[in-house]
Order: C-alpha cells, then structure tokens, then sequence
C-alpha cells in the first residue's frame, strides 16, 4: 500500500489533504489495487464494545491512478470536498454503528465473541468498500454459527443414539432365552438340509434367505413337510411378493423382511457369511440380533465362524458351532477345457457379466448343446424356469454368472470358468478365493456324481482357479459389523435437529451417532445417499424420501431410473401412479428391455406393499412381471433353438 502522496510532488495531494482538514477527520487518501480512494477512521461505541474502524464509503472510490494524475488541483480539491462531506462522515458511522448492533445481538444468540470477528473493520490491508467488508464479516459469523450448531446438532444426534444399544432395540428377541446353532460347511455339506429339517419338525418358524429365488425353493421345501400328518401351512414373503397361508405356522422370507415382533420356535438364518457384505450386511446384523426364535440356525460358510462367537458372545447368547465337511470330493481338472467342442453334458460354464453369458451361450449352442442360461438380471422365475431345464435334462449346459453359486440347487458335473476376472463396479480385479470356492462348490451334486470337477477354459484361469482353491480363506471380522439405518433413527435425529433433508438426516447417522467400541458401525449404500440428494428436491415427508430411498430398482439402467424418478415425482403430488396391460408391447421388445421390464413391475409391487394408497396395482403388478418372465424365458428358448439349427450335431 502506499499513500498518493509518495508518488506525486509532495506539494500536490498530501497538501491538498492537509488544506481541506480531511487528516483531521479521519480522512485519508489511499492509493491501492489500482485504485485512488477515501479511508474513513473512527470509533463506535455500542453494546459495551469499542470498535475502531477505517473503512471506504459508498462513494469513497475516487478515480484510477492515471484518471488521478491527469486532474488539475481544483478538481482533485472539489472531487475530495464532495467524497469527505460531514454527510459522508456522517452517514458512514451511522453504517458501521448499526452494523455492530446487528452483529453484536448475533453474536450474543449464539454465544460468540463479537470482537472477534469486528476487528477487521479496522484491517487497513484491504480497499473493499464498507459494504463488502460487511458482507465478509457476516459470512464469517454465519460459518461460525453453522460450525456452532453443527458440532450442538452432532452432540445431539450422538446422545440421540448409542450403537452399543443396537441390540436392546429388538424388543422381543431380548426377551426371549434364545440359543443359536451355528451350521458351517462348504457347499455340498448339507447344512441348509439339515437346518430345514430342524425348522420343519419346530411348531412354529422362519426362513431368511439373502434372494427371493432360495426364499421361494425353501417355501416349496416346507411345504412338502407334514406335521400332525397336515402338510405345513407356509407363507412367503418378499420385497416383491406376498403368499400368505391362512393359519400360517412357519415362513420362509427374504432377510430384509424379517418380522421381529411376531416370536416363533426356531429361525434360519442362511448365507451368514453375508454379515460381511458392504451393501447389505445389515440386513444379517439386524437378522442375528433381532430374529425373535427360541433357536436360531445360523447357516453358512465356516469362515464365518469368529463374527459369530463375537456376536454370541455379545448378545449373551449360548452358541453350538457344527463344522460340516462337504459330501461329495472337488478336484481340478489335470488340464484346462481350451475348445469349446470340449464341453461336455452336465458342465456349467461361467463368465461374469450378461454380455458374456450371452456370447458363450451362443458358441455352446453352435457346438450342438442345448443350453440353460443364468445371470442377475434375469428375474427369479426365469432363473427357476432355466435351471428346471437343466436339472431335467432338457439343457446339455448352464452357462451362467456366479448366480448360480447361490440359491439354484443344479445337478453340475463340472464347473468350467471362462475368467478369474470380474468387474467389481469400479475396475476389473481377480475374484476372491471365497467367491471362486462358492461357484466350484456347485459342482459334484451330492447323490447325483461321485465327484465335482473344476477347470479353467484356458490355461491361464485353469491355474488361477487352482491356486484360488488352495487358498486359505480370511476369517469375518469379528466387529464393525454394519446396522442400517431406520426409519426410526431418522426421526430420532431430525426430532434434536430439525433437520428434515434426508440426505443430511444419512449423513448425520453414519458420522454423528455414538459408536463406543466399533463392534457396531453405521453403515449406508452408495446409492442410498445419491438418490437421498435428489429426492431431497421434492416436497415429500422423510418417510417418503426414505422409502423412495430403498426401492430396489437399478439406477443404471435408465428406462428404470426414469419410472423411479416419474413414480416420485407422481408420490409428491399426492398422485397415485397406476399401471396399464401392455401384453402386446411385450412381443416388440428386445431381450434385454423385457428383463428391464420384468425388474419394472416388480419395484412397482415392492412400492405398493409400502406405500398402497398411491401404488394400488399390485396384483396387476406382478402379473406383468410373470407375462414379462414367461415372455423373457421364450425368447432365450428361441434363440437357443435358432443357434442350434446352425449345427444340430449334439455332443455328449
């Protein structure tokens, strides 16, 4: 910074100032940033405080630096006279002392030191107008007082809920003397037939299955049971799908529609070692915690087993482990598969993506085989309806994803893997050894082969499948096991903030809320809080938002994005969204716009058990979705029939 004077002829502005009496009243002659302007200095007195201040008024800027040098005296003397009035004085001070009042009462609301932000009044460092510097200091109070109640709404959320409490809020589960039974094996081992078993010979009890394909196979199971010599009155319930029994005594269900307050004798709970899952290991932790049995069944891998000591132990729950060996031998191939004339009756092969499974179903069908096909984006009925073929006999071949490694029950001679490399979501990586042990497992159906045989198509994933295999497995964490949040802990957080975001109400739950010792953690998906943001743009409750929030629908396909975002839309108007009979659409469609379809209806079904008044369609619902499935089923039966015309010699 340097005065005008220091650059002109000191005779010229310094005396000019010293003439007018501007130094005398706090006035001075600025020159800085490239521009020449008036500083004001003074004092106010208020609210108990004293603050200095030098500030530029509204009209305080004179002129550039050229413009200055090229005025003669007298108008550099009458530009000074009308900028330096007492008016302007005047009015300054009038300025700066309502400011201090107003940031003074602020300050005070909030329990903050007024001076600490009104000291730069006085900053000389700075050519910014009064107003601006204002402004500055009000943004400072603002971020102040938002990091004040940011850190007050924390405290409150945190003293709002304490994970280490997680468990007290299964009311009924508490209750109750519940033991549980631990039943871990490889595939293969038996462990979901015996535990089936348990729970059909219990007067009452439930299922959780991590898919509704396994939920539907174990309900036809239970049925199939009798009890007092009357077969088992069974209901299912999914996301999607109710079919409830009159009189029901048992229950097979997906893990997220677990009942907690209804108590019953014994629960399985399979695929434990999903506990371990980022996206929806909450589901198990809720599972575990909060099933209301007498006996709980908990079913899975045996890498598992530490997680489940750790939250016996912790529930104060008496624990049985059963360590299950698998019934039929697994071994490698001595050599990879190499051509695909090489495949055989009874071999299920496996690639990792839709594409793929499509490709190499279109080389096996060529071959001469007749293929059954299975991937994830194939509804349940479908996968059901291809899996039936292959286990009658009317498929040579599966040739799937790792869906098979879950919930399809296939007799599979050899399970022959066409890559170790799968897209996790962000890059492509090498599977893991848990993963590659799960989808090998399916080979070798205990009672139908001797043995299940493993191999690589080519010799490169024929060694990486064999070292895959001899790995050890890494054991479950035995904490940080994930909670979800609850429509109930929303409303405990906005009720000590006020907050009614649900994107900020997700966000305080995964930062603010109190976790003592980790061995519980707060956990949200991705999608979850992406879809939170948008949804926090429309005028809904935050139990809408919240279940909007979980509508199990693929933000990556946008025919699917764009009915989510239309059904919303239609649910903040107070509007119900009705569905129409399109049959006849079906048979215009490709392959993969029906399997979209399909996944349409049955998200629509899902809403509607949820939210009915506005999503009444439901039995029309999942209607389309069985026209869709039906639909989807034939087009791959006539694209298989098509591809074998090409050679219908048959290798056996």
């Amino acid at each position: 910074m340097t005065s005008i004077t220091e650059e002109h002829d000191p005779g010229d502005d310094e005396l000019l100032c010293q003439q007018l009496g501007l130094p005398a009243r706090g006035v001075s002659l600025v020159k800085m940033e490239g521009r020449v302007f008036l500083r004001i200095a003074g004092e106010v007195r208020a609210e108990g405080l004293a603050v200095p201040y030098q500030l530029v008024p509204a009209q305080g800027v004179l002129a550039k630096p050229s413009k200055w040098r090229k005025m003669d005296d007298e108008a550099r003397s009458a530009l000074l006279r009308e900028r330096a009035s007492d008016k302007a004085i005047h009015e300054l001070h009038e300025h700066v002392t309502a400011f201090v009042h107003e940031m003074a009462a602020a300050a005070e609301d909030y329990d903050l030191d007024a001076m600490s932000f009104l000291h730069t009044l006085a900053d000389m460092q700075t050519s910014l107008m009064a107003a601006e510097v204002f402004d500055r200091i009000r943004q400072r109070l603002d971020h102040a007082i938002e990091r004040q109640t940011e850190e007050r709404y924390a405290e409150r959320t945190k003293q709002s809920i304490n994970l280490a409490e997680y468990p007290d809020s299964f009311e009924v589960a508490r209750r109750l003397p519940r033991r549980f039974i631990a039943l871990l094996g490889p595939t293969n081992s038996g462990k979901t037939h015996r535990a089936i078993e348990a729970l059909s010979k219990a007067p009452s009890g439930i299922y959780l299955a991590p898919l509704r394909l396994l939920a539907l196979e174990n309900y036809e199971r239970l049925q199939a049971f009798k009890q007092h010599g009357k077969p088992l009155a069974v209901s299912l319930v999914t996301g999607e799908e109710r079919r409830l029994a009159e009189g029901a005594t048992h229950v097979a269900s997906t893990v997220e529609m677990l009942d907690t307050r209804t108590p019953v004798d014994v629960a399985v709970i399979d695929e434990i070692q999903m506990l371990a899952d980022r996206d929806r290991g909450a589901a198990w932790t809720a599972a575990v915690c909060g099933a209301p049995a007498r006996t709980v069944y908990l079913v899975g891998a045996p890498e598992a087993r530490r997680a489940i000591e750790a939250l016996a132990e912790r529930l104060e729950c008496p624990l049985e482990v059963h360590v299950l060996k698998r019934k039929a031998p697994l071994s490698m191939e001595h050599t990879s598969v190499r051509k695909v004339r090489n495949l055989r009756k009874g071999d299920a092969v496996i690639a990792f993506s839709r594409r793929e499974v499509l490709m190499w179903r279109d080389m096996v069908t060529e071959a001469g085989l007749s293929v059954a096909t299975v991937y994830g984006n194939l509804s349940p009925e479908v996968r059901r309806a291809q899996a039936q073929r292959f286990r009658e006999g009317q498929a040579d071949v599966v040739v799937g994803t790792d869906a098979i490694a879950m919930g399809l029950n296939m007799p599979i001679s050899r399970i022959v893997m066409t890559t170790s490399v799968k897209y996790n979501g962000y890059e492509e990586e090498e599977i893991s050894a848990a993963l590659a042990r799960q989808i090998a497992g399916r080979a070798g159906r205990y009672g139908i082969h001797e043995e299940g045989l493993v191999a690589g198509f080519d010799d490169d994933t024929h060694q990486v499948m064999r070292a895959l295999l001899k790995e050890k497995l890494a054991p479950l964490n035995t904490s940080g096991f994930s909670v979800a949040p609850t429509l109930e802990h929303l409303h405990r957080i906005a009720s000590v903030t006020s907050e009614t975001s649900l994107a900020k109400l997700l966000k305080r739950f995964v930062h603010n809320i109190d976790v003592p010792d980790g061995f519980f953690y707060p956990r949200i998906t991705e999608d979850q809080s992406t879809r939170a943001e948008w949804l926090d743009t429309l005028p809904l409750s935050v139990a809408d938002k919240f279940t909007l929030s979980l509508v199990p629908v693929s933000s990556k396909v946008m025919s699917l994005q764009r009915a989510w975002e239309h059904w919303a839309m239609s649910l903040s108007r107070g509007k119900a969204t009705r569905l129409k009979t399109d049959d006849y659409a079906l048979s215009y469609l490709s392959l993969q716009e029906v399997e979209d379809t399909c996944r349409l209806y049955s998200a629509y079904a899902w809403l509607g058990y949820r939210l009915p008044e506005f999503f009444p369609d439901i039995e029309l619902a999942q209607e389309l979705s069985r026209h869709a499935s039906e639909r989807v089923d034939s087009i791959l039966q006539e694209q298989n029939a098509v591809n074998r015309k090409r050679n219908p010699k048959r290798f056996r």
